[in-house]
């Protein structure tokens, strides 16, 4: 997708949710829910007007960032190295944001709703959407499995996103799967962590495999 497709979409999307927003504020609480345990149990209470905030005012800043980060971004270390991939994870980002801010507002507004089964099924399909592009993000510091090791040597960074394409697309689906089986809570959670949080310390073992060979 090219940058002028992205904001056209990122535009629309933040637009409606601002105006869904908008449309619910009369209807919801003055104190509504926005963060939930893993269970689905409620654990955090806002003013209404946070809503414009965490929905539509954040999917605003993304949209903002993806614009200024191949400013910022250093020499060699630059976004525009997979300008493609940087565009389609930053869209997949403002659609997640787009989701949650539509379960919030629909529980807001008194809709029948699981929200802990909806966000985790949310998380588990933006990780599996992102382990089908990580293989292709490039060394920089804003987007991917950022650990010091990776960001240090390129084959290392390069080894450790062919791993993240594999783990968060196969921890993301099994989260899914978990969910439709009808799976709560920490299982579904927990593969989806597992699978985000493999490549960590595979990058430092990975690292650590060449410096023993003398090869960084």
């Amino acid at each position: 997708m090219t940058g002028k497709y992205y904001y056209l979409v990122g535009i629309l999307l933040t637009a409606a949710a601002l105006a869904a927003t908008s449309l619910a504020y009369p209807q919801l609480p003055d104190l509504v829910a926005r963060h939930w345990d893993v269970n689905g149990q409620p654990n955090g209470y806002s003013p209404k007007w946070v809503l414009f905030l965490i929905g539509p005012g954040l999917m605003a800043a993304v949209v903002l960032l993806t614009w200024q980060l191949p400013w910022l971004s250093p020499r060699h270390f630059q976004v525009e190295s997979f300008q493609p991939t940087y565009t389609q994870i930053m869209l997949i980002t403002v659609g997640m944001l787009a989701y949650i801010d539509g379960v919030v507002l629909w529980a807001g507004v008194g809709g029948t709703v699981n929200v802990g089964r909806a966000g985790l099924f949310g998380v588990c399909l933006f990780l599996a959407f992102l382990g089908n592009v990580a293989g292709k993000i490039r060394r920089n510091f804003y987007i991917g499995v950022r650990t010091p090791w990776a960001l240090a040597n390129e084959r290392v960074w390069n080894a450790t996103h062919r791993l993240a394409a594999k783990t968060f697309v196969l921890g993301g689906l099994a989260g899914l799967a978990l969910l439709a089986m009808g799976l709560n809570g920490w299982p579904p959670f927990i593969a989806a962590l597992a699978g985000a949080l493999i490549p960590v310390p595979y990058s430092l073992y990975f690292y650590k495999q060449l410096e023993r060979r003398g090869e960084l």
